[in-house]
């Protein structure tokens, strides 16, 4: 049936056609009958992945960018994801760059955007995530293990496990904040949003906000997360829980780039990698966008986001989980990312190009 109504949504302008499903699944989610048709629909075999003191009830999850504002994570829980990432959120409410900035290359499987961190502010999404807390029949419901992790393993029981919904927070600093300034966007942002979230994602690789991707060198990314580490420690003391902080890296970067930013993570104690972020690279592109500025996703990032993970697992040696994105566009695409090395997974574009069975598919094949 999806690809009945993939033809209709292709008719429309790929942002529009994007906040008319989003609202969709959101209505979806907030009305019970449906709530229930979805999960019932999408339900898929639980495979739990035990990482950052959490239980992902299995290791797929979506993307940031989705849901920017964290509108409709009832409804995007119920199409199977182990978790979702909301965001990128930045502490004030900004438009974005001007429109069109998202196309879709249909020759290609793929998207470029250029969007820019559109989205409400911080206030709002915090607003929105204490009315899913007061509503959810899923509050509380998040799957914990002990503070301090041992190798023993917990067992929740079948209900408990289904019923789980990781929720990842994508942080980003605002567009008119300068790079020496952004520690403190970031800082405002994880005050914000420790209560809230199972983990945080720190957004330094999207190409849309310019010079964003400067602090991903070895100085700058150093300077930024040892300030997050302080404060994230004094959150968790706070707040009597623990707070995972994971960085997102672009596809863009040189082998050397890539091994200095990942020597940094590790050594100011973040607890993940994700990668990667969309890429600036057009190879090889049929479409007629393909010389639109902005993000590429998709098919064509297949390749170098495998590239960049199975650099990124040798450089970590087992010490963080890292988290594979980009390019994951059917079952066996998430397969090869898991023998890659991977411990979870993230999926955007193959969702608007497979639709919502796309998790399912993978999980009950695989």
């Amino acid at each position: 049936m999806y690809p009945f109504f993939r033809s209709l949504l292709f008719r429309l302008d790929p942002e529009l056609a994007h906040q008319l499903t989003l609202q969709a699944i959101r209505f979806a989610g907030n009305f019970p009958p449906t709530h229930w048709f979805l999960t019932q629909l999408y339900k898929a075999p639980a495979k739990p992945v035990h990482e950052f003191g959490l239980i992902f009830k299995n290791p797929i999850g979506l993307a940031a960018g989705y849901d920017k504002d964290a509108v409709a994570i009832r409804g995007l829980s119920t199409l199977g994801f182990g978790h979702v990432e909301v965001g990128t959120v930045t502490p004030k409410p900004q438009p974005g760059n001007p429109r069109p900035r998202v196309f879709r290359l249909l020759q290609d499987e793929a998207v470029i955007n250029r969007m820019g961190f559109p989205g409400k502010g911080a206030a709002f999404m915090v607003k929105s995530l204490k009315e899913r807390q007061r509503n959810s029949p899923f509050a509380g419901g998040v799957l914990r293990m002990a503070l301090d992790v041992t190798s023993a393993k917990p067992r929740p029981n079948a209900s408990a496990l289904r019923n789980s919904m990781i929720l990842g927070i994508n942080l980003g600093k605002n567009k008119d904040t300068p790079n020496e300034e952004a520690v403190l966007d970031y800082l405002e942002l994880l005050q914000c949003f420790a209560p809230s979230a199972d983990y945080l994602a720190i957004n330094v690789s999207s190409p849309n906000t310019v010079g964003l991707r400067q602090l991903q060198g070895r100085a700058a990314l150093e300077s930024l997360l040892t300030q997050l580490d302080i404060q994230r420690k004094m959150e968790e003391k706070t707040l009597e829980k623990r707070i995972p902080l994971l960085i997102k890296l672009a596809p863009d970067l040189s082998e050397k780039e890539l091994d200095e930013a990942v020597y940094v993570i590790l050594a100011t104690h973040m607890d993940g990698i994700i990668v990667t972020n969309t890429t600036l690279a057009r190879e090889g592109l049929l479409s007629k966008h393909r010389g639109e500025s902005g993000g590429l996703s998709g098919s064509p990032l297949r390749l170098r986001s495998e590239a960049v993970l199975c650099q990124a697992v040798k450089r970590v040696d087992g010490k963080v989980p890292i988290v594979s994105v980009g390019g994951i566009m059917n079952p066996e695409d998430a397969k090869r990312r898991l023998d890659l090395g991977a411990t979870l997974l993230q999926v955007y574009t193959g969702l608007i190009y497979q639709g919502p069975g796309l998790v399912k598919k993978t999980l009950v094949k695989h």
